[in-house]
């Protein structure tokens, strides 16, 4: 029963793995076969575990999201964690495109999209936080920004090329940092009147 449930663990790594591979390089949109025949695995153990690729991007949206909450427990209590966790973000967006487009479309009512959301700001929500009690962050973010911050990191992935979108990104990554960062003088609403 153990090296069933091992099996199973095993194969449904290597489907997610396989699948983040095949759609950063032929899109969301890629036959499913490809993404078996990469992960070593038949049909019916790929719909074992994903009844279809909705199921399947969404796993891959989880996953993304895990490995950003273990980079911020990583980061601790350092009081630059959400620019550090925001930089993260910034690397790893142009190998994402396709997660990222599929994303803009998902209806953000759906309970698994609630459930990646709510997980994304209980990530982030803290770090805010902290950065806005230390004085390095506008006291006016939300945790809602995060969202517009990381669709702002997505406009990058215009670029032709894998290393053009990863220069656009933190390009991007940069500026935006500098109108998170409080103003001389006031707060963002004296600057804004």
């Amino acid at each position: 029963m153990t090296k069933l449930r091992k099996d199973a663990e095993e194969n449904h790594s290597d489907i997610l793995d396989a699948a983040d591979i095949i759609f950063a390089s032929q899109g969301i949109t890629a036959p499913l076969d490809l993404v078996c025949r990469k992960a070593g695995v038949g049909r019916a153990t790929l719909y074992r575990h994903f009844p279809d690729r909705h199921h399947l991007i969404v796993a891959l949206l989880e996953r993304g999201i895990e490995e950003t909450a273990a980079k911020a427990d990583e980061l601790g209590e350092r009081d630059d964690a959400f620019f550090v966790l925001l930089r993260f973000h910034a690397e790893r967006i142009h190998a994402r495109s396709s997660l990222i487009d599929y994303w803009r479309v998902l209806d953000r009512t759906a309970p698994e999209v609630r459930r990646v959301r709510e997980r994304f700001h209980q990530i982030f929500s803290p770090l805010i936080f902290r950065a806005v009690e230390a004085g390095a962050c506008r006291p006016d973010i939300q945790v809602d920004d995060v969202t517009l911050l990381v669709s702002m990191l997505g406009s990058a992935l215009r670029g032709r090329t894998a290393d053009e979108q990863a220069r656009l990104s933190l390009r991007a990554f940069e500026l935006m940092i500098e109108g998170l960062r409080p103003r001389a003088g006031g707060g963002a609403r004296e600057a804004a009147a």
